[in-house]
């Protein structure tokens, strides 16, 4: 639609001619419950908006996304809404110094997770609805000035079926048939929100002396679809939450803004959660049917402590535009992790933080579409795409850096005058590095354009010349500078970083000597190690303090290989192995080489979050980086450790739940399928493991996907388990059946129809792209590209990133994998004008392609 795809030179245009001073919404969605509509279904959404205009006479515009408009009044005129209304846009004429808008619109209840979606629970019949905005979706429920610098206090009302409870940002209460919400402290458009149905609903409370003689009370609710209560762990949400409001009032010094707390947990949820003030939303897959490891613990946790982060890192201080959007991603990863490990009982939290989350960052930073933390986002579609590892990860990485830059102090310091300075207010890069001036002393902006203003990551190896004696007469650390087709990023940056020495001692690495540097330059010399024993392992990097790729030198690497699983120290272990996983993505350590590591050290491994980490590299190293021809020793390989460890796991250990599900994504011979079918049926048990309904699913998938589950097992496990996860089990299960006409079939639903939900195109292109069916879907290469350009136009925009990120062809046969990059840089030459939006997504795709190709030659030439 024109207009739909609003600038950043459109947002700056319109935030120098209008400010806003309220909203009034007022939505009904009775509607939801009626039977089926023609078209799509809609509710009626009225809006009037007051705001200011600086030029009186100027024109600009309102934002709406809807099927249709009923009415338009401006300044008390009524405006043919024919002539104003283009599907995206109100043009709003000859605006008076003061102005009032009315919009009386019919918008579209949502099937993609963007906007008012609407979920009907097969189980039970009953509708839920949930809002979801970012970055620009609250125009598909109401007309307003989609940017986050245009704030303004909201003030929501909602009819709903009799039997529904409605909530928004602030506290609400039925009147007359009517949910009337307490109006906001100004906020942007995307973090309003509404839920709406029959939700089970759970409540408890947070109190804290603020010190000053008053007590700041916070009401607390929790909520989740009806079916899900039986496993909704209301407790546990709500101690991380009194946990994680304690951390951030001791160490913020600014008092929870915004009333209320509640926490939703919603269907059909196309991120993991989102920080709407008040009203926070999560995934329902973060309340767990079947038995989990404290890894999900751990990440829910930290996904709750993420979202609170943002009431201040987001809610109350906002970017300006997108191109900040670190302001509050960044800060919200980074806070997150340090209140997991600081107010909860997850005190390892940093391991899984460099273990998991920069994994995510050092992908997104070697992509040809790597980009600096502070980004250049011209429109909205960049923006949705920015979500990225980059502007998480890598910038929560580089927060980390900056603490060990700064110290700890000055940085909470900088934050508490950051929220005090710019409360309720929109900020830039230069607005927080003011702030860290003055609190730490230090020059931010030698920093900023170091870390936060170019991109790609740096590589740091260790290198130990020794004296006769057989001690270290110099050490030094050498830095390159990160090589990304089709340029080089020659950025040197300082790193403050710690070094460890590390040496055998009855079995065991352990680390001998310690010291902390900055590294600047390519060559850094550490000179409080020299004349320090010789060491068996150097590890650069140490603590994890700085964002980097560790390198190894030959001793070390020699070391590794053979004792890995004696270093004692858990997050130095985690470096270790992250660090060899980098290796084995840049074709410098060869997967056969990782997986036999994993092999011989992962029995040992005492983090459950390394270990399923582990499990996941290992897969990626068997389908991506080893070619065909050694593809089935690895699976044999793989297979026999998950029997061996499966069964040699403490009974009803979580390390035990974990390799059933390792062996669950590995299985393929005839002898693993049919463990997998007796442990199915009972004919087989192992003791201590308990093949609960979700575990059942997980070992269905492989059993569909080679054959040995047809079309009548999945309904007769559907008929177990008839509920929205069931379904999507099923859906994924059925795509993975490996004929002709199942992938057929599952390429229609997604590609050539929009009848399926957001949740059921993520299943069903989860079960058509199968690894181990290559020759099966080689034929959708090329439709592929016949297809993408039309899907980007014509779906939503999360429907487009998946069907273009999921359906790319990352799996071909080895004797077409070349020309698979070749059509697809033709593609690329000729759809230059393409959305740019999708180029990158194809232009990330192809790289991953091209990564996985050269390590696989890398084991050929071998």
């Amino acid at each position: 639609m024109p207009g739909e795809n609003l600038s950043r030179d459109e947002a700056r245009e319109r935030a120098a001619l209008l400010s806003v001073d309220g909203y009034d919404v007022s939505l009904d969605v009775r509607s939801a419950i009626t039977d089926e509509e023609e078209g799509p279904r809609t509710f009626r959404s009225v809006t009037t908006i007051r705001f200011r205009c600086n030029e009186p006479g100027a024109s600009s515009f309102a934002d709406l996304i809807a099927p249709s408009v009923t009415a338009v009044s401006l300044n008390g005129r009524d405006l043919d809404p024919g002539e104003v209304f283009d599907g995206t846009r109100i043009l709003l004429e000859d605006l008076a110094a003061e102005n009032e808008l009315v919009v009386d619109a019919l918008c579209a209840y949502s099937r993609t997770g963007e906007g008012l979606h609407r979920f009907v629970d097969p189980e039970d019949g009953e509708v839920y609805l949930y809002t979801q905005y970012e970055p620009a979706d609250s125009r598909r429920v109401f007309a307003n000035f989609e940017q986050p610098d245009l704030k303004a206090p909201f003030r929501f009302e909602v009819r709903a079926p009799e039997e529904w409870t409605v909530w928004s940002n602030g506290a609400g209460a039925r009147a007359d048939g009517v949910w009337r919400f307490a109006e906001t402290k100004p906020i942007s458009t995307y973090i309003t929100c509404v839920v709406a149905g029959p939700y089970h609903y759970v409540t408890d409370s947070y109190t804290r002396d603020l010190g000053d003689g008053t007590t700041l009370e916070i009401p607390l609710g929790a909520m989740c679809r009806k079916g899900l209560a039986p496993y909704f762990e209301a407790e546990d949400v709500f101690l991380i939450t009194r946990q994680g409001l304690d951390f951030f009032h001791d160490h913020f010094d600014y008092p929870y803004p915004f009333g209320k707390y509640d926490q939703a947990f919603v269907p059909e949820y196309n991120l993991g959660a989102m920080e709407n003030p008040g009203l926070v939303t999560f995934r329902e897959e973060f309340i767990f049917r079947g038995r989990v490891t404290r890894a999900a613990y751990e990440g829910r946790a930290n996904v709750i402590l993420h979202e609170m982060a943002h009431m201040w890192f987001g809610d109350l201080v906002t970017m300006e535009w997108w191109d900040d959007l670190w302001l509050k991603e960044s800060f919200a990863d980074f806070m997150g992790a340090f209140a997991l490990v600081s107010a909860t009982r997850f005190t390892d939290g940093w391991i899984t933080f460099a273990n998991r989350r920069k994994a995510w960052a050092y992908r997104a930073d070697q992509l040809p579409s790597t980009h600096p933390v502070t980004a250049d986002i011209r429109d909205l579609q960049d923006a949705k795409l920015n979500f990225d590892g980059i502007t998480y990860a890598k910038g929560a990485s580089v927060l980390k850096q900056l603490v060990a830059y700064v110290g700890q102090d000055a940085f909470l310091e900088g934050a508490r005058r950051y929220f005090k300075r710019h409360a309720y207010g929109n900020t830039r890069l230069g607005d927080l590095l003011a702030v860290l001036e003055e609190t730490s002393g230090r020059d931010m902006g030698t920093w900023a354009r170091s870390w936060l203003q170019t991109a790609g990551v740096n590589s740091l190896t260790p290198q130990v010349l020794l004296n006769a004696e057989g001690r270290i007469d110099e050490l030094a650390v050498l830095q390159e500078a990160a090589v990304i087709a089709p340029a080089e990023h020659p950025e040197l940056r300082p790193h403050r970083v710690a070094v460890g020495l590390y040496r055998l001692e009855e079995g065991r690495l352990v680390r001998y000597a310690r010291a902390e540097a900055d590294v600047d330059g390519p060559r850094t010399l550490v000179t409080e190690l020299a004349g320090q024993p010789a060491p068996e392992l150097v590890l650069v990097n140490d603590d994890d303090l700085t964002y980097c790729k560790i390198r190894f030198d030959d001793t070390s690497l020699a070391t590794l290989k053979e004792h890995l699983g004696a270093m004692t120290d858990p997050l130095a272990r985690a470096l270790c192995w992250s660090a060899l996983w980098n290796m084995t993505r840049d074709a410098l350590w060869l997967a056969p080489d990782f997986i036999d590591l994993v092999l011989t050290f992962g029995r040992r491994e005492s983090d459950i979050g390394v270990l399923q980490m582990l499990h996941a590299w290992s897969v990626s190293a068997l389908v991506n980086y080893s070619p065909q021809w050694w593809r089935p020793n690895g699976e044999a390989m793989l297979a026999e450790i998950a029997r061996r460890d499966l069964r040699g796991a403490a009974p009803g250990s979580e390390h035990q739940l974990a390799w059933a599900r390792f062996l669950a994504s590995v299985a393929s011979s005839p002898e693993d399928l049919a463990l997998l079918r007796a442990l199915l049926d009972g004919t087989e048990k192992i003791d201590g493991l308990e093949v609960d309904q979700e575990l059942r699913w997980a070992f269905l998938e492989p059993l569909a996907a080679h054959g040995a589950a047809d079309e009548r097992v999945l309904a007769a496990e559907l008929a177990r388990d008839d509920t929205a996860s069931g379904r999507r089990h099923q859906v994924r299960c059925l795509a993975a059946r490996p004929t002709a006409a199942v992938k057929a079939q599952a390429w229609a639903q997604v590609v050539e129809s929009d009848a399926l939900s957001n949740a059921l195109v993520e299943a069903t292109i989860a079960g058509f792209v199968q690894p181990s069916q290559r020759t099966l879907v080689a034929p959708y290469t090329a439709k592929y590209f016949e297809a993408i350009e039309r899907v980007w136009r014509e779906r939503s925009i999360q429907i487009g990133m998946d069907v273009v990120r999921g359906l790319f062809p990352a799996y071909p046969l080895d004797q077409d994998a070349q020309a698979t990059l070749e059509v697809t840089d033709e593609w690329l030459a000729a759809h230059e004008s393409a959305a740019p939006a999708l180029r990158r997504l194809v232009i990330e795709a192809r790289d991953d392609l091209a990564r996985a190709l050269r390590a696989q030659a890398a084991l050929a030439k071998d």
